[in-house]
């Protein structure tokens, strides 16, 4: 498991969108059904993502990818 360090940078849905290359709303969307755990954190009514489970995310992705 990844450690969350307070150096970990919190990103906004558009930050996070472009970072992963994904639509705000599609990352939206994985929020509220669950699709993907991107464990959102929730400021009032702001969202931000750790980069570091961004990061986590690109890695399973492509680690899918090269399984099929």
């Amino acid at each position: 498991m990844t450690e969350k360090t307070n150096h970990d940078p919190l990103l906004d849905r558009k930050e996070a969108a472009r970072y992963i290359n994904f639509a705000p709303g599609t990352l939206a969307v994985w929020d509220c059904t669950k699709r993907h755990n991107l464990n959102p954190i929730k400021i009032g009514k702001s969202v931000r993502y750790r980069r570091s489970d961004l990061d986590k995310f690109l890695e399973q992705s492509l680690t899918r990818t090269r399984v099929k």
